[in-house]
């Protein structure tokens, strides 16, 4: 299943219902013009608008069920799993001790750590860099829509943003990315400086997220894979984990002084 099988089955949906694109938008309140772009396959359909057509055009839920299987056949096996909580999420909440996290990472700052080491083949790499900022044009459609929008806490170590991945150009651009990304309403960023020493994040990253019905899910990263884990005494573990991490943090317009003196360019 792919995403040209998906467009398919969403033309099918609509010609059997004899509803047009400028039809469909209207009754999901959607524009036109984001309609045709997902089905010239410029855009990717997001779980909220698969959702919304099968109910106006009365498939069953077919066609997100569909997404989820096309979903699932893009990046690794394992991370299928964590893209729902991602894509539901209420409140995200990340730390990362060495990089920039995945969903604040420019294009160029992605394939510089996707490709590290030469292990993935080139036709992956893209692949993989794609899925990456895939997500953070959903992530950015859930901060930015009208009712309920993601709430996005972002804590750094001071490592992350002076370490120059991809070389200094490409670290320069990245600063300016979490400068622009900081001013939405929704998304605080701090950095836990280096001065702290020691601290509880030093043994990884991790992601916390709350979900609507206010369930929590907590996804870990090693070196061969990532794991979603919902265990009440593991995310009570990461929550005292995280308090600690934000009491040693910047402020975030300290935060946000610091990244701005780190940056070259205006």
């Amino acid at each position: 299943m792919n995403f040209e099988m998906w467009i398919r089955a969403l033309k099918a949906a609509r010609a059997a219902a004899s509803v047009s694109q400028e039809g469909l938008a209207t009754l999901i309140k959607w524009s036109p013009s984001l309609i045709a772009a997902i089905e010239t396959g410029r855009r990717r359909p997001t779980m909220e608008f698969a959702v919304a057509s099968d109910e106006a055009l009365q498939t069953g839920g077919l066609l997100a069920e569909l997404l989820k299987e096309a979903d699932r056949e893009r990046g690794p096996s394992w991370f299928a799993a964590w893209r729902g909580y991602e894509q539901e999420a209420t409140r995200l909440r990340a730390f990362e001790p060495c990089l920039v996290p995945g969903l604040l990472q420019t294009e160029e700052y992605a394939r510089a750590v996707i490709s590290a080491g030469g292990l993935q083949p080139p036709a992956m790499v893209d692949e993989l860099v794609a899925v990456r900022m895939e997500r953070q044009e959903l992530l950015r459609e859930q901060l930015l829509r009208q009712e309920d929008p993601t709430q996005c806490v972002f804590l750094l170590d001071e490592t992350a943003v002076r370490r120059p991945v991809g070389g200094p150009a490409v670290l320069d651009a990245q600063l300016g990315r979490l400068l622009e990304e900081a001013q939405l309403p929704q998304v605080r960023l701090h950095i836990v400086p280096n001065s702290v020493g020691a601290h509880v994040g030093l043994g990884g990253g991790f992601v916390l997220v709350e979900l609507p019905d206010l369930e929590q899910a907590i996804y870990l990263e090693n070196a061969a894979r990532g794991h979603v884990i919902n265990g009440p005494e593991t995310v009570r573990l990461m929550d005292r984990k995280w308090d600690s991490l934000l009491g040693e943090a910047l402020s975030t317009s300290t935060s946000l002084d610091l990244i701005r003196k780190l940056k070259v360019t205006p």
